[in-house]
C-alpha cells in the first residue's frame, strides 16, 4: 500500500468556489489511491447552536459531553460525511464514506475525564481501507471511531476523535507514500508569520514546545511527526488556493514540508 496518499481535509473542502473534490476526482482517475479524512468543526458548532449546546475547547480540542457526541456523531458520520461522498461519486468519482466504527477500523479508548468522550487511537485496522483502495474507491474517512478499550458499562460505543492525528495514525498505519493537510492558512508560519517552507522532526518538535505553533496547528504536525518516519513526506498547504492538491500531488510544492530531510 506504498502508494496511498492520505488527505486530511477540513472545512475549505466544500466551499462554493472550492476545487478539492475536483482534484480527488482527477487524482483518482489517474490512478493515485487516496483515502480522504475529513472534519467539520464549523458545522458541528452551528448544530450545536440550533441545540442550544454549548462548544467548549480545551487545547484547541472539542470537549466532548453526551449531547456533543451525539451532535458529532451525526454531523460529521451522516451530513458532513455524505456530503463529501455524494460530491465525488455525482461528479464521476467513485468513493465509499466510512467512519473509523464502520469495520472496527479506528479503534480507541477515552483520553481523559476532562475532554469527556474524546477518544485516543490505540489501533489502526487497515483491512476496510485496503478492500476498498483495491476496488477502485476512495475510501472518505469520518473521525467518529469506535470506543473498543477500558469502556466503562455505561459509556457510549463511540467516541470523538480529532481528525488531524486520526490522518496521521491511519498514513503511519497504511505506510503512506505521503500525508497532506489541506488548511486555510498558507503553512506553518515563524514568529514573524513567515511561511516555513522545510522542517525536521526536531524544528517542527521545537514550534510546539515555544508555543509559536498554536490552536489548530498543533495537533497537525503532531499528526505529521506521528506519521514519521513510516510515511516519507508530510506536508501542510493551504487548501483554498485553486487545485493546490492536484497541484501538489504534481509536484508544485507550495507551504510546509515536515520530513525527516
Amino acid at each position: 500500500m506504498e502508494k496511498v496518499i492520505v488527505v486530511k481535509i477540513g472545512g475549505v473542502a466544500l466551499g462554493a468556489s472550492d476545487t478539492t473534490i475536483e482534484d480527488i476526482i482527477s487524482l483518482q482517475q489517474q490512478g493515485k489511491r487516496l483515502i480522504i479524512v475529513h472534519g467539520g468543526g464549523k458545522q458541528v458548532n452551528e448544530w450545536l447552536d440550533r441545540r442550544g449546546v454549548e462548544a467548549r475547547f480545551v487545547r484547541g480540542e472539542r470537549v466532548t459531553d453526551g449531547a456533543t457526541l451525539e451532535v458529532v456523531t451525526a454531523v460529521l458520520g451522516g451530513l458532513v460525511n455524505k456530503e463529501i461522498t455524494a460530491e465525488i461519486n455525482c461528479r464521476g468519482g467513485r468513493a465509499v464514506g466510512i467512519s473509523g466504527v464502520d469495520g472496527g477500523t479506528v479503534r480507541c479508548r477515552i483520553r481523559s475525564e476532562e475532554m469527556g468522550y474524546v477518544g485516543d487511537v490505540v489501533e489502526i485496522n487497515t483491512a476496510l481501507l485496503e478492500t476498498l483502495l483495491e476496488t477502485g474507491y476512495v475510501p472518505v474517512m469520518s473521525p467518529v471511531s469506535l470506543h473498543a478499550f477500558d469502556k466503562p458499562a455505561a459509556a457510549p460505543a463511540m467516541l470523538n476523535v480529532n481528525g488531524d492525528p486520526l490522518a496521521g495514525e491511519i498514513a503511519a498505519a497504511i505506510k503512506a507514500a505521503e500525508l497532506i493537510f489541506l488548511t486555510d492558512v498558507a503553512g506553518v508560519q515563524d514568529e514573524a508569520g513567515k511561511l516555513i517552507a522545510h522542517l525536521s522532526p526536531a524544528e517542527a518538535e521545537a514550534l510546539v514546545a515555544s508555543g509559536v505553533a498554536k490552536g489548530g496547528m498543533i495537533p497537525k504536525i503532531r499528526a505529521c511527526l506521528k506519521a514519521l518516519p513510516a510515511v516519507p513526506v508530510t506536508r501542510i498547504i493551504d487548501g483554498r488556493q485553486r487545485h493546490a492538491l492536484l497541484k501538489e500531488v504534481g509536484g508544485e510544492k507550495a507551504g510546509t514540508t515536515i520530513s525527516e530531510q
